[in-house]
């Protein structure tokens, strides 16, 4: 059972809804990723993992949040970052999660590649509704 505290008591929370919100994002998790002592390594995954993320909902859904909290078990502490959007949706998550595949102007590397930075990675998305990413990044 992971147990979850949030920094200093409280999860961080990051609004994003313009290129400037990429600066606060990645601010936001090199302070909490230093807090908790994760290497430089672990810190520029989770870094560049959060940056791909949050530029997907600049790109697709305009404007969203990223909520970071610190998580811990009986053996490892990490951190939590959950992205959410009330943007379009993603319509076929399976094609979305393959590398080269884009519905925009890009590359397609951003969710297979935010996926293969971290420990954990979840999304959920509905159509007309939103998508929402949980990654989680263990310390080492």
């Amino acid at each position: 059972m992971t147990l979850r505290t949030g920094m200093a008591e409280t999860p961080t929370v990051c609004e994003i809804s313009a290129e400037v919100s990429l600066l606060a994002v990645r601010a936001s998790l090199r302070a909490a990723a230093t807090e908790l002592s994760f290497g430089i390594v672990g810190q520029t995954k989770l870094i560049t993992a959060a940056s791909e993320l949050a530029r997907n909902i600049l790109r697709y859904a305009a404007r969203g949040t990223m909520v970071v909290e610190r998580v811990h078990d009986a053996a490892r502490a990490g951190l939590r970052v959950r992205f959410e959007d009330r943007g379009p949706g993603i319509e076929d998550l399976d094609l979305a999660l393959q590398d080269g595949y884009s519905t925009g102007d890009s590359m397609g590397v951003g969710l297979p590649g935010a996926r293969r930075l971290v420990d954990e990675f979840h999304i959920e998305s509905e159509r007309g509704r939103g998508t929402v990413v949980e990654i989680t990044m263990w310390r080492r």
